[in-house]
């Protein structure tokens, strides 16, 4: 996992972005606001440190599909430095019949992961097909192991949840489950929302 920064201009406030698998930040880059954005990806390993956040007035978490459970699997023994957690399209119980993404899937995904199979794998994400991109088939594969292996994250609040009722990716009704008892929006969209939102605050 790495920490990079999309926007660092000593702003008031923080938001921390838990990114989804093999998209990158680019969904997020539209979104307007006056806050500084700390873009976290690449979970094959989850032993990355945030930069120092103290001077910060605010720092929120937007955590996002596999970001979800990272994110929940990065912060257990660490402080937390959050004051509102938003999750969008996403689960603790990331690979999972009910919860999450069915096993079957995700072992498909995974064992049949190819630069053709990304592409379909975008055209869901999005509802739309995409731009050609490039990808690292066996980094890619083993990030998707190193989710499947380190399995349920620990459970927590966040303050806001969304689902999206036409997500491809995690099964709609399974977030609904996953998320039974917090605060759950639903919007009309693909697995990835983020066009339907104009800046940050919106999220949360």
């Amino acid at each position: 996992m790495e920490f990079r920064w999309l926007r660092q201009d000593n702003a008031a406030e923080a938001i921390v972005v838990f990114g989804g698998w093999a998209v990158g930040p680019e969904v997020f880059r539209h979104l307007d606001g006056p806050q500084d954005v700390l873009f976290a990806g690449d979970y094959t390993g989850l032993n990355a440190e945030l930069p120092d956040l103290s001077g910060y007035e605010r720092v929120r978490l937007l955590a996002w599909s596999f970001g979800v459970a990272a994110y929940a699997h990065w912060q257990q023994g660490r402080p937390d430095p959050f004051q509102r957690k938003a999750a969008v399209n996403g689960s603790l119980q990331p690979v999972n019949r009910g919860a999450g993404i069915p096993p079957a899937v995700f072992r498909r995904t995974m064992e049949t992961l190819s630069p053709d199979a990304f592409q379909q794998f975008l055209a869901r994400v999005f509802g739309a097909p995409q731009e050609t991109e490039m990808l690292d088939v066996e980094a890619r594969r083993a990030e998707l192991l190193a989710v499947e292996q380190r399995g349920d994250a620990p459970r927590m609040r966040f303050d806001r949840v969304w689902i999206s009722s036409g997500d491809k990716i995690f099964p709609p009704a399974n977030l609904t489950r996953a998320w039974a008892g917090q605060n759950v929006s639903y919007i009309e969209a693909p697995h990835a929302p983020f066009d339907r939102f104009a800046d940050w605050e919106a999220l949360f």
